[in-house]
């Protein structure tokens, strides 16, 4: 019999990247928007399904989709590229600027894939710690920075799991003193009241550095398209065109992204929605002696007090509510994390809560 294949050897022992999916009434764990897009977007995709020639390739460059979100955004569509998935974007970017030899700054806790992806492409980690209440160590940055001269320093705005927004100033801070790209993942971005894509259009010092990553997963509740994008530098932009497969980016994708745009007021609208019913069930948490932290996404991390936070979590898998488990991860003992839903989905997560603390759980 022939011997398997070794696995890479800086692979030994690294897992994909998942989150529980459990056949639950309510799911509160991976942040996905509650709320479908538009009926008029359906109707315009599917009018279009029937114009796409499917018997030849996508368009490459994507071109009717950057020219339409460098509308949105701005700026040139040379500043723009689209790829599967926030995750791809990420992906093209630690190809283009990382790899053997050269260095990615985060700063934990944080998005788990900045780590995941850059082992992938064999780019060394490099991370620091936040504050205990979660922003950024600006104190901690700088010595990151100055000791690892990282090729890309990931920020996560607003971070996952902890929900804050990095605030302008603090972004500057560290473009100012990162020696590479500063990659700004904005997949929570327009939940929040701030946006690293105006340092990125003010073409200010650092600028050419500064690559903004988003996705039309959350606010545009696309989840199923899987499409996301960058806005930054031309010649980010075409660092990554040379690294990504041929046609990567399918004509349905393209048309679904394209035809989103049309409708701004309705994203609007339902971020709008999912902010209001996030401060309610912040204040609810918090009249429940929850420990939370403050959130600029569509989730809240929180902790709960006298309870061992898997206990809770099993509770609320038995009333068919999931959230998601984050008790294991660096630096967050003991911490959930709930994504926003529906006004009845959030009814049903804060009841199953307070039966849990109360110990009422069936």
């Amino acid at each position: 019999m022939a011997r398997a294949v070794p696995l890479r050897d800086d692979l030994v022992g690294l897992t994909g990247y998942h989150s529980p999916q459990v056949d639950v009434e309510v799911r509160l764990n991976t942040n996905e928007s509650p709320l479908p897009p538009p009926r008029e977007w359906l109707a315009e995709l599917t009018d279009e399904l029937g114009r796409i020639a499917f018997n030849r390739y996508p368009d490459r460059e994507a071109t009717a989709l950057r020219a339409a979100l460098a509308e949105f955004h701005g700026c040139g569509p040379s500043q723009v590229f689209c790829a599967n998935g926030s995750n791809e974007v990420l992906q093209c970017l630690l190809l283009a600027y990382g790899g053997a030899g050269r260095t990615a700054a985060i700063f934990e806790p944080t998005y788990a894939l900045h780590r995941h992806i850059a082992s992938l492409t064999a780019t060394t980690v490099v991370s620091g710690w936040r504050a205990p209440d979660h922003r950024l160590d600006l104190d901690v940055v700088d010595e990151v920075l100055a000791t690892a001269r990282p090729t890309i320093t990931f920020l996560c705005s607003p971070n996952n799991p902890t929900g804050r927004a990095e605030p302008p100033d603090v972004v500057s801070h560290v473009l100012e003193r990162a020696p590479g790209l500063v990659v700004v993942d904005e997949a929570y971005g327009q939940f929040a009241p701030y946006s690293a894509l105006d340092l990125v259009r003010g073409g200010g010092p650092g600028s050419d550095r500064l690559v903004v990553v988003r996705t039309f997963s959350k606010t545009w509740s696309m989840a199923a398209c899987r499409l996301g994008y960058l806005v930054a530098a031309p010649d980010v932009v075409d660092a990554c065109g040379a690294v990504v497969l041929p046609y990567h980016l399918d004509a349905v994708t393209q048309a679904a992204g394209r035809l989103a745009l049309r409708h701004v007021d309705a994203m609007e609208a339902r971020v709008a929605t999912l902010n209001e019913e996030r401060g309610r069930i912040t204040a609810a948490l918090g009249g429940l002696g929850v420990q939370t932290w403050p959130s600029d996404a569509n989730f809240v991390l929180f902790r709960p007090l006298g309870r061992a936070a898997t206990e809770v979590w099993h509770d609320l898998l038995a009333s068919s509510v999931l959230v998601r488990d984050c008790s294991t991860w660096p630096g967050l003992d003991e911490c959930l994390r709930v994504t926003v839903g529906t006004p009845p989905e959030n009814d049903r997560f804060l009841a199953a809560l307070t039966s849990s603390l109360e110990g009422t759980t069936p």
